[in-house]
């Protein structure tokens, strides 16, 4: 991993030690991988541990950690985590989890042509500053940056995140928003809340726009994020986050098995899609930063082949064997 300052490289080496991967330990990534495939660190710590070896930070917003929409289900009044159907199919991006959504999406990559322009499914991205305050509006120091980023006033109130399901709604719809989730959906129920008093505005029908609209499902902020974190560590998710991890991480990022998994975006988000190093022309360097911004950046690729599943969860009998014998390994 390539760390250009002291403090980057300090920051680190806490993070990974959080972990139990020791500083300087040159198999930080392959043992990282094998301690969440023994089970022995949570779904969320190694999410969390691939972005930090992935050069994203909560300290820049243009590569902030990425975390997958994991529930397709905000509409029931319960919600039951054992029942597969209310998962998001983590082997597709979000812009094709929907058929014909991912039958036009094909469509639009094999019908585009540019000399300049390499093919791509998705104009956007699923990662980018304006994301990470789109959803962290309502907390600060989100909400000033979110000020600052339109000129000293907040956006339209039509257009600030005002419910989990219709974002959802909208990020499987269109190849033009097809965002992720951040960490916070997954420990910080104040992110939901407009506890702040944050003037958003009344949108176009009427409705004033103030803490999100959640879930039938969620009594509280707190009891989404309780039960959004228990839909990220279940069963179903352990046993498919991997497909997710190949398409954000993995070896579905680029090449042809990134067009066969519909997963190609804009060539300026990729790692080495533009050195601005060799950009000499100040108010080029200037464009190219700005559409960087704008597009989003895609995570140093981390895997080049398929990443393997998580073990099972040992079955009642083994965990009595492992109880009783502590020293004892699977």
């Amino acid at each position: 991993v390539s760390v250009r300052t002291r403090g980057a490289r300090a920051r680190l080496g806490k993070a990974l030690r959080r972990l139990g991967v020791r500083d300087g330990d040159a198999d930080a990534l392959p043992g990282l991988r094998a301690r969440w495939e023994r089970r022995e660190i949570s779904n969320f710590e190694y999410l969390m541990g691939l972005n930090t070896l992935a050069g994203r930070s909560y300290h820049d917003l243009n590569q902030y950690p990425v975390f997958p929409w994991v529930l397709r289900d905000y509409e029931s009044q319960s919600l039951d985590l054992a029942d597969p159907r209310v998962y998001r199919d983590l082997s597709k991006p979000m812009g094709a989890q929907r058929a014909a959504q991912a039958e036009a999406v094909a469509a639009q990559y094999a019908a585009f042509e540019d000399p300049e322009v390499p093919k791509f499914h998705y104009g956007s991205h699923y990662s980018t500053l304006g994301f990470v305050l789109y959803y962290l509006i309502r907390v600060e120091p989100f909400t000033s940056y979110a000020v600052a980023l339109q000129s000293g006033r907040l956006d339209h109130p039509d257009r600030l995140f005002a419910s989990v399901a219709e974002t959802f709604r909208n990020c499987t719809a269109s190849p033009a928003d097809v965002k992720e989730l951040t960490p916070e959906w997954f420990y910080l129920p104040h992110f939901l809340a407009n506890a702040n008093g944050v003037p958003l505005g009344t949108r176009a029908s009427g409705e004033a726009v103030g803490d999100v609209a959640l879930p039938p499902w969620a009594a509280s902020p707190a009891d989404f994020v309780r039960q959004h974190r228990a839909a990220l560590e279940s069963d179903y998710v352990s046993q498919n986050l991997h497909h997710w991890i190949d398409l954000v991480f993995g070896y579905k990022q680029t090449g042809p098995e990134a067009v066969k998994a519909l997963n190609v975006f804009f060539y300026l988000t990729y790692e080495g899609g533009a050195d601005l190093s060799q950009v000499s022309d100040p108010h080029e360097l200037e464009s190219l930063k700005a559409q960087l911004n704008n597009f989003g950046q895609t995570p140093t690729q981390l895997f080049t082949a398929p990443h393997g599943a998580r073990r099972p969860p040992p079955s009642p009998q083994q965990g009595a064997i492992a109880a009783a014998s502590p020293g004892l390994r699977a």
